[in-house]
């Protein structure tokens, strides 16, 4: 069979079989990380009122005008640590939100909780946009949601409201002129116990209040901060000055959208792809990278296949060894190889064989010295007999060994 019959034969080749598998793994980790960040990287501009929307009801336009004027703006998807205090946060749950899911996150600052208001639908024509709505009635939403207990009241008619502070952290008597806003909605304090009211209308109503156990308040009308609402100068101009006359030590101003089912949270992967374990996955990622490597292209000359067990003196050199060493025997065989070594000396040099023992030891040395032997049988034999580990052995052994080479020649 030729080159070319046995290619065509292969169900895949070895280039397209590399390709398969760099594109599967490149696919894995990319979903990984996409699955890692999705709840990040989603938009938000789903028509809801949250500070991702840039519907009507939403309240992206506040957050990009503040950034616009140079101020900190910060978009929340997951709890505050505890103890900041510095900044607004700024909630604006959805209108089936209950009281007790108003909370401020860890956040021990300012809170400025946004009323819901309007019911309306999605505009099919356009992704994020809304169809015309209408003011939602407080009572399909139960006694504990949030905007039952404000019991709004609702102006009939557009109107230009002007607020006046009568408390807070405003001046008293400073006004805040706003454009045409639709159904004005006031909330009824009377729900509230201990709650004062810190801007009113030109009828009294409240409109912006504050609680009776910290910085927090609560704006009945979302028109004045949202993105309908904004598209007059006049609207946009007292929402900035709001925002920033409750912003505390001049920090930021954060904007939650986690009521909006836009939050997400840490988990085991985000750190995976986060400074500092980012490095982990990275060196992770390499040794992969190489073993895959290996596994495709071999490094150094081949290895040729040994039998389990072999043949030969070799083998049996070798288990006698290994018998020595796990029987804590070794050290016990210097002297016996040292006497060998003299033996087999003795042999080759041609020594009376009446001679044995030291006296043999005496004559190979005064031998040896006339040969110019760099060692001594003797001391050798005495290192040999007196070795306390395997390492000093085997050392007196190459000596030993090297000694035999000069008296007999064989080197």
């Amino acid at each position: 069979m030729t080159a070319a019959e046995a290619t065509q034969d292969r169900l895949i080749t070895p280039l397209a079989g590399g390709l398969i598998v760099v594109v599967g793994v490149f696919a894995f980790c990319a979903l990984l990380v996409l699955f890692t960040y999705a709840s990040a990287l989603e938009t938000g501009n789903d028509g809801a009122g949250h500070a991702l929307s840039k519907s009507a009801i939403g309240f992206s336009g506040l957050a990009e005008g503040l950034k616009d004027l140079g101020e900190p703006v910060l978009i929340s998807r997951h709890h505050l640590p505890r103890g900041r205090h510095a900044g607004l946060y700024v909630l604006t749950p959805p209108l089936n939100a209950a009281d007790r899911d108003v909370t401020p996150m860890g956040f021990q600052g300012p809170v400025l909780v946004v009323l819901p208001k309007w019911i309306v639908g999605r505009d099919p024509k356009h992704r994020g946009w809304v169809a015309s709505g209408f003011p939602a009635p407080a009572a399909p939403f139960g006694s504990q949601s949030l905007i039952a207990k404000a019991n709004p009241a609702r102006r009939v008619g557009a109107s230009r409201p002007v607020l006046t502070a009568v408390g807070g952290p405003f001046a008293a008597g400073q006004i805040f002129a706003f454009g045409q806003t639709d159904s004005l909605q006031s909330m009824d304090l009377r729900t509230w116990k201990g709650w004062t009211p810190v801007l009113t209308d030109e009828r009294g109503a409240t409109i912006l209040a504050k609680a009776p156990w910290g910085p927090a308040y609560l704006l009945s009308d979302p028109d004045l901060l949202d993105n309908q609402g904004l598209k007059d100068l006049t609207t946009f101009s007292s929402a900035v000055a709001l925002v920033n006359g409750l912003r505390a030590e001049n920090g930021p101003a954060i904007f939650d959208v986690t009521l909006n089912g836009l939050g997400h949270s840490r988990s085991a992967l985000n750190l995976m792809f986060d400074p500092p374990f980012l490095a982990v996955t990275l060196c992770l990622a390499a040794a992969a990278a190489l073993a895959g490597v290996q596994a495709f292209c071999r490094f150094g000359p081949a290895r040729r296949e040994t039998r389990a067990l072999a043949h030969g003196k070799e083998a049996l050199a070798d288990n006698t060894a290994t018998l020595a060493r796990m029987a804590g025997k070794e050290t016990a065989m210097g002297e016996p190889y040292a006497a060998l070594t003299r033996d087999l000396a003795a042999r080759a040099v041609g020594a009376p064989r009446t001679l044995t023992g030291e006296a043999l030891t005496a004559f190979l040395d005064r031998l040896g010295a006339r040969r110019g032997a760099a060692d001594t049988l003797g001391v050798l034999t005495v290192m040999a007999r007196t070795a306390p580990d395997r390492s000093r052995l085997l050392s007196v052994a190459k000596r030993l060994y090297r000694w035999r080479v000069e008296m007999s020649g064989e080197g």
